[in-house]
């Protein structure tokens, strides 16, 4: 008896509340409204309205075009510093190993915090001389092929909200130094699927990115390979990276709950802009 009446003692309603929230959210639910929240929680609506926004202040949850709320990136990264350690490392090393030893090039797993790509997975190929890219690095996201296969799915006003500068930081030679120049790369990524570099970031070195899927097709993170040459020649050679690095994407995306023939046609999605997130055409190699 005095365990329960402990319990009762030291829960905290508002916390309580709020997780209860978040745990509205599943596969197959991913948007829901605050009339949901109140008339499913049996919340006062003032209540429900205070957190939901705070909610959304501290980036656990995100406001949808149409006034409904998604998941944020403040609950994936903390989803993240847990799968880090064990499911999202476990479900993608097999195949970031395959990726390595199918291509003879050093292959990488990351996902997206903010404005930089983390590196959380890699399998270094044979021959590969030391770089300081390692588990652990992060790397600026919009001068990078793996933060923009990441950025690409982002509507204009998440972009303009994580890059209000006038002038993006300038990163190695190719990097874009506005978000309109960042916007044009991004939708070339969209449409191709994947994206190319042929010394961007860093000259002398190339790679091929594509990015990995959540069950709900949400981006969560991005698999590549790294070839330490300025060029990608010949375009056959080219193309085969490509195709493996967009099986791997493919596998993890299977292995974490995305069923791509479900989804083999995109379906357009509208963010508060006006912008989809759907592809749209673009050139068959980057401006790299």
């Amino acid at each position: 008896m005095n365990g329960c009446n402990d319990h009762k003692r030291y829960k905290v309603p508002a916390l309580e509340r709020g997780i209860r929230i978040l745990q509205l959210f599943d596969r197959t639910r991913t948007a829901i409204s605050g009339v949901d929240v109140v008339r499913e929680l049996r919340l006062p609506r003032a209540t429900a309205f205070r957190l939901l926004q705070s909610l959304e202040h501290l980036g656990c949850l995100r406001r949808a075009g149409n006034g409904a709320y998604r998941i944020g990136p403040a609950v994936l990264r903390l989803g993240f510093e847990f799968v880090g350690t064990l499911d999202v490392a476990q479900v993608a090393h097999g195949a970031v190993e395959r990726l390595r030893d199918h291509t003879g090039c050093s292959a990488q797993l990351v996902i997206r915090d903010g404005r930089d790509v983390v590196v959380v997975l890699k399998a270094v190929g044979p021959g590969a001389f030391s770089t300081s890219v390692s588990v652990g690095t992060r790397l600026p996201a919009h001068a990078t092929i793996l933060g923009r296969v990441l950025l690409c799915e982002l509507t204009d006003a998440e972009l303009a909200n994580l890059y209000p500068e006038l002038e993006l930081p300038r990163v190695g030679n190719g990097s874009p130094r506005t978000l309109a120049a960042l916007k044009e790369l991004l939708r070339g990524d969209l449409a191709r699927g994947y994206a190319v570099s042929e010394s961007l970031f860093e000259q002398g070195i190339s790679a091929v990115a594509a990015p990995v899927r959540a069950a709900d097709g949400e981006f969560v993170g991005a698999v590549s390979v790294t070839v330490y040459k300025a060029t990608l020649d010949p375009s056959a050679w080219r193309d085969r990276l490509v195709g493996e690095v967009l099986a791997a994407a493919a596998e993890i995306s299977e292995r974490l709950g995305y069923r791509m023939a479900e989804r083999a046609v995109p379906v357009p999605r509208t963010g508060a802009s006006g912008r989809t997130r759907a592809g749209r055409s673009g050139a068959a190699r980057d401006a790299a």
